[in-house]
């Protein structure tokens, strides 16, 4: 599990070892110069597309990340197990987002958005400590006491996945590219029934 171990490494922006998969799990900012061709690859992948629907062609591609690199009410994160990059990540202050509207957002909240972008790491259980490494590390600002989110409505298994690491589902949202499961984590529900 993760917790009070976990640690920033000097590559990574924070970094875990989870016994449950024995696996050390990191995340480090993303870069336009290291990581376009390895995101624009990922956001293509076929399990990726229908809840994305991201992927333009490479040079559209490179305009929207550069516009998401310098967008300050977000921080985009590659997430790797075992030091291999695998998993993209962005997490946001919801209050500067258009799930504010759907909600009574605080100033301190943060949403949050994956994927795993390698095939060869799906179906082997990642996810989940992946995700509630990711909750951890959000949870490490102190003001924040609720993390949201809003999957697909079609994506059951990522909603499960949400839901296991602390996520309750409240409603159904229509958002402009989908309908939305709206799903809060409250930090003191992670850190008692999560973290444990």
């Amino acid at each position: 599990m993760t917790g009070p171990a976990a640690i920033v490494a000097s590559q990574y922006d924070f970094q875990t070892h989870d016994s449950t998969i024995e696996k050390t799990i990191s995340f480090r900012q993303a870069a336009m110069e290291r990581d376009l061709g390895r995101l624009h690859r990922w956001l293509n992948e076929p399990h990726v597309l229908p809840y994305w629907q991201w992927n333009d062609p490479l040079p559209e591609f490179r305009v929207t990340l550069a516009e998401k690199l310098e967008d300050p009410h977000q921080t985009l994160y590659v997430g790797h197990l075992d030091h291999v990059p695998m998993s993209y990540w962005e997490s946001y202050w919801a209050a500067d987002d258009d799930l504010a509207n759907h909600y009574d957002a605080k100033p301190t909240d943060q949403g949050i958005h994956l994927l795993i972008g390698v095939p060869e790491f799906l179906g082997h259980g990642y996810a989940e400590p992946l995700l509630r490494s990711m909750t951890d590390f959000q949870f490490r600002h102190d003001e924040t006491d609720r993390i949201v989110t809003e999957p697909d409505v079609r994506n059951e298994k990522v909603i499960h996945v949400f839901e296991n690491c602390g996520f309750e589902p409240q409603r159904e949202i229509a958002m402009d590219e989908k309908d939305a499961l709206l799903m809060i984590c409250e930090r003191e529900r992670f850190e008692r029934e999560v973290l444990g």
